[in-house]
């Protein structure tokens, strides 16, 4: 006995528990069960049934279109919320990071093909959108070791202006409203093809300063 609390000779008086890592990893595979990630996993899920609901009875029953939408709509809704609450909580995860943009992609991208299957929406418009969609995807990949271009504002006009102008194609739509949501996708697909080319310049002019940083570092280590 020296009289010296245990904390006071650099250790913390506890002994160590035994698994240690089994438990940290624990925790680890915990974190993937975050409110962000589960309203994710709720968007991939809904898409079968989204599916389904839209093409049952051909396509062509008011009701079904109408709990289609519904099921459009939530997937939509919970996009919104769960990069927020990733960011705002700090509950961002690999998992989350890969999951989140299939989720986008696999809810818009079911839906437009349905409709082009349908004969709702013309498949110019389909092929414009998903080419876009994948295109810019890959093109992250691409740049992503010199640097991450933010999203923009028109980039969240095009979000918004797509499922849309989509969920107005999911219903039953006759009359005026069938006018009207033309042109919510006419205005969908400009907003698509402009943010598009904006985002191939964005990434061509950070590559071009991320290896000409790397040249200069190169450069100076010489």
């Amino acid at each position: 006995m020296t009289g010296v609390p245990a904390s006071a000779a650099g250790g913390t008086g506890r002994t160590p528990a035994p698994g240690g890592k089994l438990g940290a990893a624990a925790v680890n595979q915990a974190s993937l069960w975050n409110i962000a990630n589960i309203l994710t996993m709720i968007r991939l899920v809904l898409v079968p049934g989204f599916v389904m609901l839209l093409l049952a009875d051909g396509g062509y029953d008011p009701a079904m279109r109408a709990w289609a939408w519904a099921a459009f709509a939530v997937a939509m809704i919970t996009d919104i919320f769960d990069g927020h609450l990733a960011r705002t909580y700090n509950l961002v995860t690999d998992f989350g990071k890969i999951a989140d943009p299939i989720a986008d992609k696999a809810i818009m991208g079911a839906a437009l093909i349905c409709l082009s299957l349908l004969g709702d929406l013309p498949w110019w418009v389909t092929g414009v959108i998903l080419f876009r969609e994948l295109g810019i995807t890959l093109m992250r990949f691409w740049v992503i070791r010199h640097g991450v271009i933010p999203a923009s504002r028109g980039g969240k006009l095009k979000t918004l202006a797509q499922g849309t102008a989509t969920g107005m194609y999911v219903l039953a739509l006759t009359g005026p409203l069938a006018t009207l949501r033309f042109w919510v996708m006419a205005v969908a697909v400009v907003l698509t093809v402009v943010t598009g080319l904006d985002y191939v310049r964005q990434a061509i002019v950070l590559r071009r300063k991320g290896l000409a940083a790397q040249r200069a570092a190169g450069g100076s280590a010489s």
